[in-house]
């Protein structure tokens, strides 16, 4: 199996380098990763300028690049730069969980969505940023969870959070706000704070509300963005 790498965190964070060591045992592993930190990128590209990528040391049995641009560029890069054909890319692990609406804004999922476009299964897998080796103890259940349920056969894009101590794996669903931001500034430069805006409903099929109650969430994705109730309602207009 060729797998592909890449985060939002930078070559440097340390859960990049947990799932690339763990990913090993599973293939030829190659990582594609930026050169700083692109956290909130969402599926961001650069169209306008050139970006450095650079083949640098990282890992034995492991090939690896940085990129100066955000995690989707990685993925491009790899895909139609070097036009190499992979069977899976595994996003993360991120220092923050990406669940519920921020979703929108990670560029680790980004990157999984980006490669979900190209037809590359993809998993993007986030923890606490707190819990990161902890959670990494945690792939072989994740993994063992996919292949028992098949999880491939069903869909080719996943999101997974990891909380601390975590209790059982659950399927679930993309639930609502997690964080929100208000502004700070001077009248005009401006900074965004973020507070938690999650109410807990105890609906463990959300996995804003699984993750933050100990469980490990697994979310089906798609690249599709129709909302097919509607669709379905207006399409003989």
């Amino acid at each position: 199996m060729r797998i592909i790498i890449t985060n939002d965190d930078g070559i440097d964070a340390r859960g990049l380098f947990l799932l690339t060591d763990w990913a090993r045992k599973l293939g030829d592993v190659s990582v594609f990763a930026p050169k700083v930190e692109q956290s909130g990128k969402g599926q961001a590209i650069d169209l306008h300028a050139p970006f450095e990528v650079r083949r640098v040391d990282y890992m034995d049995g492991v090939r690896a690049f940085t990129v100066d641009s955000t995690p989707a560029d990685c993925i491009r890069y790899a895909l139609c730069g070097l036009k190499e054909d992979f069977d899976l890319l595994l996003s993360g692990m991120n220092a923050g969980m990406n669940i519920g609406d921020d979703m929108a804004y990670s560029g680790t999922c980004g990157a999984a969505f980006e490669a979900a476009y190209f037809g590359v299964a993809a998993v993007a897998v986030s923890a606490h940023p707190a819990y990161l080796d902890d959670a990494a103890e945690h792939f072989d259940r994740v993994c063992e969870f996919f292949r028992e349920k098949e999880l491939f056969r069903y869909g080719r894009l996943f999101n997974v959070n990891i909380p601390p101590s975590p209790g059982e794996i659950r399927i679930t669903r993309k639930g609502g706000p997690y964080y929100r931001d208000t502004f700070d500034g001077d009248g005009t430069m401006y900074h965004a704070v973020g507070y938690v805006a999650h109410r807990d409903r105890g609906d463990l099929s959300l996995d804003t509300d699984a993750a933050l109650n100990g469980y490990i969430s697994v979310s089906p994705l798609t690249t599709d963005r129709t909302d097919f109730n509607v669709f379905e309602k207006i399409k003989n207009l």
